[in-house]
């Protein structure tokens, strides 16, 4: 049997494929945590940022700034290793769930917090982008009717405004799923590191006895072929919807 023979023969065990299936689901579910709570966690950093203008709530304007800038502005490398060490766990998500262990348990809450604190301050530009990019007569508009200032917001600035940015928010998520691969340096579980993982033990599967430079190829391969699936599929969507927005505007 050759090597590469024997690396490909590694994809061929149900059991290998089934690990690296997880860690697939657990790649797309930490970037979609990391997604909606980056819009929720931005949009309220993008009206701060925008509208805390006057004395009593500028301070909030300020520190809108500073965390988006702050965040935006530095590696996402880095803040996963300042989570793993500094973000504290609650002790409802401390305990072994998901046929993991209490320890791997934290070290994913710990490195989720980095991507979603990093993505959130990403997010928080483009929603701000939305917001700008509604007229202003939209808020006279609404003040004519009778709407309060968050009224205007919530039924009249704000749907107009996602429904603006849904595109790039979509580019936003492939480079979430893309960037949940450094993860893989704190050893959590998503699909990367899983390929890390299967890697340094693959002289056990490829019936060669050791690990070959064709078992890097075949399973970091693997790897980014299934990143490019998920990233060509939501890219395709994205190009779609900008062809054709009536159907979805």
């Amino acid at each position: 049997m050759s090597t590469l023979e024997g690396s490909l023969s590694i994809l061929k065990n149900p059991a290998i494929i089934m690990y690296l299936l997880k860690g697939i689901a657990f790649t797309i579910v930490l970037s979609v945590v990391a997604v909606i709570l980056g819009i929720l966690i931005g949009s309220l950093l993008a009206l701060a940022r925008n509208y805390c203008t006057s004395a009593k709530t500028r301070v909030f304007k300020w520190l809108a700034t500073s965390y988006i800038e702050i965040f935006r502005n530095t590696p996402l490398l880095l803040w996963i290793f300042i989570c793993l060490v500094f973000f504290p766990v609650p002790k409802a998500l401390s305990d072994a769930m998901f046929g993991l262990s209490s320890v791997e348990v934290k070290l994913l809450v710990k490195a989720s917090a980095a991507l979603i604190l990093f993505t959130s301050s990403v997010i928080a530009e483009i929603v701000r982008g939305g917001l700008n990019s509604v007229a202003q007569g939209q808020f006279e508009a609404g003040y004519s009717q009778g709407f309060s200032t968050i009224q205007v917001m919530i039924y009249i600035v704000l749907p107009q405004a996602y429904r603006k940015i849904i595109p790039t928010l979509l580019s936003q998520v492939i480079t979430t799923i893309k960037d949940s691969s450094y993860l893989a340096n704190v050893a959590v579980i998503e699909l990367m590191s899983r390929v890390k993982t299967l890697l340094s033990s693959a002289n056990n599967y490829n019936g060669t006895g050791t690990v070959n430079v064709s078992d890097v190829f075949v399973l970091f391969g693997f790897a980014a072929l299934i990143y490019f699936i998920i990233n060509f599929t939501l890219s395709s969507s994205v190009r779609y919807m900008q062809k054709h927005p009536r159907r979805f505007f």
